[in-house]
């Protein structure tokens, strides 16, 4: 009988920027756009051993009806500029950052991985994300000219073009010119930044579609996932007894798409989105976490959530009242910059039938349909469950999203990446200098 070897966990961390996860009401809770925070949580992260420190791009303030959303109104930095910073900072720590392959150009975006490749000593990832969103692409001299059904095969031809400019450079440092003619891009010349130290800066894809899946399988050294909770308005996900099996299949679905293009399982890490609440008692993790998820969803926010299901200015209603009894509005534009999560007439169906199963008020139907966090319990009960969703092949590793910034790694690091290294599934020191080592991945044209 063969014996399975222990599956070793990565992890990662996200940094806790404007989303609805961060509790700001926090008195811990400190700036969003201020070095030190990214700093401490990118220090945390490393002593910690995790792969990488991972940043969201905002390209465009988000509004709710005719206003700055109230979470984006302090700012949102460019991402590849603050991880330019933390690479002085940091000596293993991989530092990804979300760029937009709609609204920016190959030359140039490769030209600034290449070049945070060689600053880092080759820790550099790039999230590759897409927008159909005309709202965002007001910004641009583009606009939202293009399709949804053309932002994925655009991305894909991105990657490829950016590919060819990072292979334009021989291991031994010659330069050769490039060319490129596709649908998307005609470009042709030489390339500026000697070959990297990984190679190709490694390829991350966030997104549970169809489309997404695919794209990770044809491309992507990573996908962020949020283990198939696609349908589901932001914020929601799927109840927790649900997750290992809702993982699971979306491993395994993710991971059969590999062989058509030619590529092994172990050539793309699948590592969900999670957050985690510990406690020194099963009792007392759970009584954070219920406290937390209060303070996520306050009175106010709670009316944002409603008005971005129901389509409509509900700011007369009593968060502690029940849910409106008029009728949502379909395709309403009441919030822009936000993505959108499938049939918010069919999520308000849900919504009603919860709150009237359960006696919910608005606030109490919003806490109780949304966002759960995803492990809960005492460090020694959370690392078992992280081991077991990665033994049982739910996940490669997780990205950990904290809900302070930017102390809401600490924890983690201290009580709970001991227990998995005494466990034998995590690593005890890094083994290289490269994100790709972190990963296992391959170093191209090595």
């Amino acid at each position: 009988m063969t014996v399975r070897p222990r599956k070793e966990i990565h992890l990662a961390a996200h940094f806790p920027g404007v989303n609805n996860t961060t509790v700001w009401a926090d008195p811990r809770s400190r700036s969003q756009i201020d070095f030190s925070s990214f700093e401490h949580l990118a220090r945390t992260a490393e002593r910690g051993l995790f792969d990488f420190f991972f940043l969201a791009e905002g390209l465009r303030l988000r509004e709710h009806k005719g206003r700055i959303h109230d979470l984006d109104v302090v700012g949102r930095p460019e991402s590849l500029t603050v991880l330019g910073a933390l690479a002085g900072v940091t000596e293993h720590l991989g530092l990804a950052a979300t760029v937009n392959a709609t609204f920016n150009e190959p030359y140039e975006l490769a030209r600034r991985f290449a070049t945070l490749d060689h600053l880092s000593g080759g820790r550099a990832a790039w999230s590759v994300v897409t927008s159909s969103d005309a709202f965002t692409g007001e910004n641009f001299r583009r606009g939202g000219f293009l399709d949804r059904a053309d932002r994925y095969t655009r991305a894909a031809e991105f990657v490829e073009v950016a590919r060819k400019l990072w292979d334009s450079w021989t291991p031994d440092g010659v330069s050769r010119p490039f060319a490129h003619r596709g649908r998307h891009f005609d470009i042709a010349g030489e390339f500026t930044v000697p070959r990297s130290p990984q190679g190709h800066p490694v390829v991350i894809q966030a997104g549970d579609s169809g489309e997404g899946r695919e794209f990770a399988a044809s491309t992507a050294d990573v996908i962020f996932s949020g283990w198939g909770s696609g349908g589901c308005p932001p914020g929601w996900h799927r109840p927790r007894q649900g997750s290992l099996e809702a993982g699971r299949a979306f491993y395994a679905d993710v991971k059969r798409r590999l062989a058509k293009y030619g590529r092994e399982p172990e050539d793309l890490k699948i590592m969900p989105g999670v957050t985690v609440v510990l406690g020194d008692t099963a009792a007392e993790a759970q009584e954070r976490a219920t406290e937390i998820r209060r303070q996520q969803v306050s009175p106010q926010n709670a009316i944002l959530a409603l008005e971005q299901i129901w389509g409509v200015d509900l700011s007369a209603y009593d968060p502690d009242g029940p849910l409106p009894e008029i009728d949502p509005v379909a395709d309403s534009a009441i919030t822009q910059g936000r993505t959108r999560r499938g049939d918010t007439v069919v999520i308000a169906e849900k919504w009603r039938a919860l709150s009237k199963e359960k006696g919910l008020s608005i606030r109490e139907t919003v806490i109780e349909a949304g966002a759960r966090q995803s492990f809960i319990g005492t460090p020694d009960a959370v690392a078992a469950e992280l081991e077991e969703f990665v033994r049982r092949d739910a996940a490669d590793g997780f990205i950990l999203v904290p809900h302070l910034t930017p102390g809401g790694l600490d924890e983690f690091v201290d009580r709970v990446v001991p227990l998995l290294q005494e466990r034998g599934v995590f690593r005890t020191e890094y083994r290289g200098s490269t994100l790709r080592s972190h990963l296992g991945l391959d170093h191209p044209g090595a």
